[in-house]
């Protein structure tokens, strides 16, 4: 395969366009950005989960005490749960979680 060197030194690197995009590292907006994909990132993690237990939203709300409504928002990462929440619907979904040192 033949690169265009030319096309090639015009690209952007990632980190660039993140910076474009979201702000500095350690600036207020990239924080938010990082902070919201870290929300989607677990809320997908435990959407899949449900999804492959074949558990429906309301299902998973019952079983944790939670509205399904709240479970919806949740898995589309619209919102930051705390941690006990997500040991809750984690431990509800059999997913096991441990902090490494």
């Amino acid at each position: 395969m033949i690169f265009n060197e030319e096309k090639l030194a015009k690209l952007k690197r990632a980190d660039e366009l993140f910076e474009e995009r979201y702000g500095a590292k350690g600036s207020p907006s990239r924080i938010a950005f990082e902070e919201r994909a870290l929300n989607w990132y677990y809320s997908e993690i435990l959407k899949e989960r449900r999804k492959e237990l074949k558990i429906t939203q309301k299902q998973l709300a019952e079983k944790v005490g939670k509205k399904r409504e709240y479970i919806a928002i949740l898995e589309k990462g619209e919102t930051d749960m705390q941690l006990s929440t997500f040991l809750n619907i984690s431990s509800a979904l059999g997913l096991k979680f441990s902090l490494g040192i």
